[in-house]
């Protein structure tokens, strides 16, 4: 925090989604040469990876701009990291709550005018399903998927409301909004309230994996740095368990249906049950 003056905002901004590939697609932006990972860099500690989320403008907007600063690459450690690669050296982090924290987009804008914004969509009845399946295996979901589901909306209650408050955390917000988190559309619409569509640049999950370097191009291009640079790796951060049964699978898209229509006018994003 000493330094913060010395740490450059970043560039960009992985928004999300949470259980949407936001992890692998982070994880392989920074093996771009002109991407710079947070401090402190994990060659510089006894640290498996490198940090990818500070979450400032969801759960800790509180602590302030010099806290949020104090995560963030200085500008000689950017100017280092430029005379290796022979491009201009951007950095950037990647919070999924982002996304559905209704207080993140104008919290963004007021700070960050000039960020560029990423997200990776998943199928969101999938993503809705994969949410539920993290939960059990951390041990802090005890319904089952549809029980869940009936449950949200008492979970979450009021704390929507009270989200204004920086200082206010629901964890019921954060990690049980199964259906919430999955309303791409709905989050979309806000957060084109404050910040430039162009700004925006949205990847489908599905289209990552199924040819992740394209796509990393693609962004690689939004970002204005060098294409053809990646180094992919592997999916991270999968939930292994059961399927999702048929009949769960249509109520859900039926639940969702009307946010994934406004999703594709937006955005023109689909699926092929939309």
């Amino acid at each position: 925090m000493a330094t913060s003056t010395l740490r450059p905002d970043p560039d960009f901004l992985l928004i999300g989604a949470k259980r949407g590939g936001s992890t692998s697609f982070y994880y392989d932006l920074i093996t771009h040469p002109q991407v710079a990972p947070l401090f402190p860099r994990p060659d510089h500690l006894p640290k498996a990876a490198a940090t990818k989320g500070i979450h400032y403008f969801d759960s800790n907007y509180f602590r302030g701009r010099r806290w949020y600063a104090s995560h963030l690459p200085s500008a000689r450690a950017r100017r280092a990291q430029q005379s290796s690669s022979g491009g201009p050296v951007i950095t950037g982090e990647g919070s999924p709550y982002y996304l559905t924290h209704p207080e993140a987009p104008g919290r963004v804008a007021r700070d960050l005018p000039k960020v560029k914004i990423l997200a990776v969509l998943r199928d969101p009845v999938m993503r809705a399903h994969s949410h539920w399946k993290e939960r059990v295996r951390e041990g802090r979901e005890s319904l089952s998927f549809s029980e869940a589901l009936a449950a949200e909306q008492d979970r979450v209650g009021t704390d929507a409301s009270k989200l204004a408050d920086p200082r206010f955390y629901s964890y019921a917000h954060e990690h049980q909004t199964y259906l919430g988190q999955s309303r791409y559309g709905a989050a979309l619409e806000r957060w084109c309230q404050h910040v430039p569509r162009a700004s925006i640049c949205l990847v489908r999950s599905e289209d990552y994996y199924a040819d992740p370097i394209a796509e990393l191009d693609r962004v690689a291009k939004f970002l204005e740095i060098s294409p053809g640079l990646f180094s992919t790796g592997e999916a991270r951060n999968a939930a292994p368990g059961a399927d999702l049964p048929e009949s769960d699978r249509s109520q859900v898209r039926e639940l969702l249906r009307p946010d994934a229509e406004v999703l594709r006018r937006l955005t023109g994003i689909s699926w092929d049950w939309v």
